[in-house]
């Protein structure tokens, strides 16, 4: 009698992220299907069902169906889950009930977590998850009361309770889902200084990366940064100056969004629509009123997204900047890159040339399909595409109208967006090998 031998399946870490990811999604999708998560009783459709629990866990913002007010509040609570694992990581999740259970972290948890952020050594990593959970139970309760305090002046005590708990995981973890129905989000409180405050230092601290908070947190004790975090807070800060002084010319005098609010609320809207391009998804300004050099210039942001480790997507500012300046390098005639008086090895910079090129393939590609099967403007469906891809979550309004096929290319895009192009192409392509030997030079012209 022949015996069968099973091979042993062995996956890589990117493998088990994309692996891990899909079965959250899907968790989520069968539990919004549930009657008990819709205010009416009834049962979310597969497609819906699945594009939300795809948009929460990548920490999107994209809705078929408004949150605030088709789901009760089961289904809110297991979307702000989603969320929260979405963000910070089912990895890290899984490590905070291996310590509280007191369980060893082995090695492949280790091996996993360092892909999951994005680290290049094992060095510290439980030692950084641990500071990841306390920086977001820190920023969110924090955050949390004071929306509470300033909710409270609207509705009753419980219900801003609710509301701030809610808006400050979905903001910190930059997803961009809200509670107030009519998906207004945040438009009513364009002018309001406490509301944009704290949202936009939600928004910019979940962006910024928990390596970065720990260097800023630590930084009384060392007096100085990391050159990761340098790049990231100067190229975070001038994105948002900038962006915000782009919006405040563009929009200025557009009477369907700046125009009729005072110095105020046009400055805080200007600032805060700078922002949630980090990857964020609420707004204060309706995004469909926007002039379309504004609703590009957000395609160009939001693509962009936030910084390496963190809770947002796009391309990352770090790869912005490493392009920004091999262009700036290239043109003063030097061969090395240079960034704060230290030079970016090669593979630093093909890395970020692969990544963007792989993230603008896979926009453009979307966008295109999108532009056959869905009755909208190019515009608004590279706007939603980018929107996808960034996990971001802003719209232009074409969420809604989205065929069923449309809605699963999205999903898909949003899926993509929040593990990265390039884990991807690592858990789909063949296994790295030693290269053996190297081709002769070559050379072509260029330009």
């Amino acid at each position: 009698m022949n015996e069968l031998h099973f091979k042993k399946i062995s996956l890589s870490p990117p493998q088990i992220l994309v692996i891990g990811f899909a079965l959250i999604i899907l968790l989520g999708a069968l539990l919004l299907m549930l009657p008990i998560s819709s205010t009416t009783g009834d049962s979310l459709p597969f497609v819906e069902a699945l594009f939300t629990a795809t948009s929460a866990t990548c920490v999107t913002g994209l809705v078929v169906v408004d949150t605030g007010t088709y789901f009760s509040t089961f289904g809110q609570v297991v979307i702000v889950l989603l969320i929260q694992i979405g963000g910070l990581g089912f990895m890290t999740m899984a490590t905070l009930f291996s310590l509280v259970l007191k369980r060893k972290i082995s090695l492949k948890d280790r091996l996993l977590l360092q892909e999951a952020m994005n680290q290049t050594s094992m060095e510290g990593i439980v030692r950084l998850i641990r500071k990841v959970l306390m920086y977001s139970l820190i920023i969110e309760s924090s955050a949390a009361l004071l929306f509470t305090i300033r909710w409270a002046f609207d509705m009753p005590l419980g219900r801003a309770l609710y509301f701030g708990i809610w808006h400050a995981v979905s903001m910190f973890n930059n997803a961009g889902f809200d509670l107030f129905g009519d998906y207004q989000s945040l438009t009513k409180y364009v002018a309001d200084p406490i509301v944009n405050f704290v949202a936009m230092f939600l928004i910019v601290s979940g962006g910024l990366g928990f390596i970065v908070l720990s260097d800023l947190v630590e930084f009384r004790k060392r007096r100085k940064l990391s050159l990761h975090s340098k790049v990231v807070l100067s190229m975070t800060s001038a994105l948002i100056v900038i962006g915000a002084l782009v919006i405040f010319i563009f929009e200025f005098t557009n009477s369907r969004t700046l125009s009729p609010l005072g110095w105020g609320g046009k400055i805080w809207g200007s600032f805060f629509q700078s922002v949630t391009p980090r990857t964020a998804g609420a707004n204060t300004l309706d995004i469909g009123a926007l002039r379309q050099a504004t609703q590009f210039f957000m395609i160009i942001l939001m693509f962009i997204g936030a910084s390496p480790s963190s809770t947002g997507g796009g391309i990352k500012t770090t790869t912005f900047t490493m392009l920004v300046g091999a262009v700036g390098s290239m043109i003063r005639g030097r061969t090395d890159l240079v960034l704060f008086r230290y030079r970016m090895a090669e593979e630093r910079v093909f890395k970020a040339l692969t990544i963007t090129l792989l993230a603008l393939f896979l926009v453009v590609a979307v966008a295109m399909v999108l532009s056959t099967t869905e009755d909208a403007s190019f515009l608004s469906i590279l706007f939603e595409t980018t929107s996808a891809f960034g996990t971001v979550g802003l719209s232009m309004g074409l969420t809604d109208d989205l065929t069923a096929f449309g809605k699963i290319v999205i999903s898909l895009t949003m899926f993509a967006g929040r593990l990265g192009p390039l884990t991807l192409a690592y858990a789909i392509g063949p296994k790295k090998g030693k290269e053996l030997y190297r081709h002769p030079e070559g050379k072509i012209i260029i330009g």
